[in-house]
C-alpha cells in the first residue's frame, strides 16, 4: 500500500470539493494537522474516517486506499490487494502501540510507588554500606532484583489485560 499515493489522492478529492483542510477538519472533527498528515502519507486515517471519507468524496474505501479511482474491472483485485495489505501493515503496527500506551499507562499509575520503592532501597543500601553490613546489603539487592522482577511482571500482566482480554469481554 503506497500511503504517499493514497495521501495524494486525498488532497486531490478535498481539493475537487473545494475544501480547506481546515473546513474538512471541522467536518469531521478533527485537526486541520491530522488532514496534513494523511494528506502527505505520514498517517493512513483510521476506518472510521475512511468510511466517512468514502461518503463525502463519493468514492469506494478501496478506492481511497488504493489512491485512485477504479473501474468496476479493475474493484475486485484491487479490493483484496488492499484488505491484505490494510491487514499486514497496520495490525502490527497497532499492537505495538497500544502495547506502548498500556506500559506507559501502568508506569503512570504506578510511579509514587516505584520512587518510594527506589527511595527506600538507596537508604537502605546507604545505610548497610555504611556500617559495613554486607551480608544484609546482598540480602537487599537480592530482594530489588526480585522486587524488580515481580513489577516487570505485573505491568507485562496489565498490557497483556488491556491488548486481548478486554477484546474478548466485548
Amino acid at each position: 500500500m503506497d500511503m504517499v499515493k493514497m495521501g495524494a489522492f486525498l488532497q486531490a478529492l478535498r481539493k475537487e470539493k473545494g475544501l480547506t483542510q481546515e473546513q474538512l477538519g471541522e467536518q469531521l472533527h478533527i485537526s486541520s494537522k491530522t488532514i496534513s498528515r494523511w494528506e502527505t502519507g505520514a498517517y493512513m486515517p483510521p476506518v472510521e474516517m475512511l468510511l466517512a471519507l468514502s461518503e463525502l468524496y463519493g468514492v469506494s474505501m478501496n478506492e481511497l486506499v488504493a489512491g485512485a479511482r477504479l473501474t468496476p474491472e479493475e474493484l475486485p483485485a484491487k479490493a483484496e490487494e488492499n484488505l491484505a495489505a490494510v491487514i499486514r501493515d497496520n495490525a502490527a503496527f497497532q499492537l505495538e502501540e497500544r502495547k506502548a500506551f498500556w506500559q506507559q499507562k501502568w508506569l503512570a499509575d504506578h510511579r509514587w510507588t516505584i520512587a518510594l520503592l527506589v527511595g527506600v532501597f538507596a537508604a537502605a543500601s546507604l545505610l548497610f554500606l555504611t556500617l559495613d553490613l554486607l551480608k544484609p546489603f546482598a540480602f537487599l539487592m537480592l530482594l530489588a532484583m526480585g522486587l524488580s522482577i515481580f513489577l516487570h511482571n505485573r505491568r507485562d500482566g496489565y498490557v497483556e489485560h488491556h491488548l486481548y482480554d478486554d477484546k474478548l469481554d466485548a
